[in-house]
């Protein structure tokens, strides 16, 4: 599917699920890319964060990737994770994404060494120039221990390097100083660079500053609350729209379920929300990529406790086969 520019909408971060041996479970992938078309998403962001793409081989990546394509059969555009150390490995990583049939790719600033910002912003333009696809910078300090400045990604975008940003890294004030610098709510649709928050707690003040939309990793487990959300603040129903999302931000506590004695933040996180696939009948099995300590029975009911507190069902229950 052609990228519309700007991207806008709900993009969730799709989860990865995997079977008892650690390999990408393609058939529960394809079911989940499907649960988040019928929640009307208007786009995927496979092999990010949420995917457990640092965890995954090349040849998983592909795997993922190429089901997500395959599933999504041109309905929605497929942003493609090309998440590396280097730019040499991001370039080879783009060019597999692109022989996948991505859309457009997403790309962090390098790590593992600490780079300055014209070394950042020489990486994402070799990247865009030896891959040919749209590219959308990720920004996590939390990860890859640097930050775009509103300046950098002002200058990428003025020259063509990037089609949007992806902003995590939770700097709530930077995110509407850089899109006040880029003409704040007027700039609607009007500039050709999107502008997405990863902050899926407060989305609904992220709109209302003019980011043209959200990709949240909690989106797997309640695709259409999002969709929602997105939709009331479109129509500008305010009300409505925050409404949704202090429901949102309830149901977000299910992050929490693994215990903090044996897990990492993180771990309980993607394991709460593939725990949560699992109990909708969505995923065959809630596994997270080793070394990650999976949730037990009492993590998962805790989970299943949250949900329907949120007003979702579940179609299992702790302690059945998995």
């Amino acid at each position: 599917m052609a990228l519309t520019t700007p991207l806008h909408g709900v993009v969730p971060p799709v989860c990865t699920p995997l079977d008892a041996e650690g390999e990408v479970d393609t058939a529960s992938l394809a079911r989940l890319v499907e649960h988040l078309l019928d929640g009307g998403v208007h786009g995927l962001f496979a092999l990010g964060s949420t995917s457990e793409v640092a965890y995954l081989t090349d040849r998983q990546r592909r795997t993922a990737l190429e089901t997500v394509v395959a599933t999504a059969a041109g309905r929605v555009p497929v942003l493609a994770g090309v998440i590396d150390t280097t730019t040499a490995r991001v370039v080879e990583q783009g060019r597999a994404a692109a022989e996948s049939g991505a859309d457009a790719l997403v790309a962090t600033a390098p790590f593992y060494t600490r780079t300055h910002p014209v070394e950042i912003a020489r990486h994402f333009r070799r990247v865009r120039e030896r891959t040919g696809l749209p590219l959308f910078a990720y920004d996590i300090p939390v990860a890859v221990h640097s930050k775009l400045t509103p300046a950098l990604v002002r200058e990428l975008a003025a020259d063509g390097t990037l089609a949007g940003l992806k902003d995590s890294s939770g700097d709530e004030g930077g995110l509407r100083r850089l899109l006040v610098a880029l003409g704040g709510r007027a700039r609607r649709d009007g500039t050709g660079f999107s502008v997405l928050t990863g902050s899926e707690l407060t989305v609904d003040a992220a709109l209302l500053a003019g980011a043209d939309g959200v990709v949240p990793g909690i989106g797997n487990v309640d695709p259409a609350g999002y969709v929602r959300l997105y939709e009331a603040a479109r129509a500008g129903d305010w009300a409505l729209a925050a409404k949704e999302q202090e429901r949102l931000v309830a149901l977000f506590s299910l992050v929490d379920a693994g215990p903090e004695d044996v897990m990492g933040r993180s771990s309980s996180a993607l394991g709460a929300f593939k725990a949560a696939l699992w109990l909708l009948g969505v995923v065959d099995r809630h596994d997270t990529a080793f070394p990650q300590v999976v949730l037990d029975d009492t993590a998962v009911a805790a989970v299943a406790e949250r949900m329907r507190a949120a007003g979702l069902t579940p179609v299992r229950t702790a302690g059945d086969a998995r």
